[in-house]
């Protein structure tokens, strides 16, 4: 079983930053395939991004691709989720995602992870 514990979050303004970290309890942190997903309210969770295993590998919704950049630290068993420019429209609840699998295809979908952390909360005032 894996734990995921999220943080980070909060309120900015338009054009800020935050920081999103996700911590894993799994000491094989190292094996799992990491994703970022949000859900603003009223609407459907989306993916964010995504980054490998080994972190050779991520990916972006086109909506956040150059603005946000996700990593990993694997001796730290935690992955980040740097997001700048923030718009009004990133206002959300931002959960990492945990699924052991290797590779480096791309995982968008949130059925196919296993683990998930409580979410954290993104406001971005106009």
């Amino acid at each position: 079983q894996v734990q995921l514990v999220g943080s980070g979050g909060g309120l900015v303004q338009a054009g800020g930053s935050l920081s999103l970290s996700c911590a894993a309890s799994e000491r094989t942190f190292s094996t799992y395939a990491m994703g970022w997903f949000r859900q603003a309210p009223g609407k459907e969770r989306e993916f964010v991004a995504f980054i490998n295993w080994r972190g050779d590998a991520t990916y972006y919704a086109d909506s956040v691709k150059g603005r946000f950049t996700v990593s990993r630290d694997n001796a730290k068993n935690t992955v980040y989720l740097q997001m700048n420019s923030l718009k009004p429209e990133d206002t959300a609840v931002y959960s990492c995602a945990a699924q052991s699998i290797f590779g480096t295809r791309p995982r968008i979908e949130p059925g196919l992870y296993k683990y998930w952390g409580q979410g954290t909360p993104v406001t971005v005032s106009s």
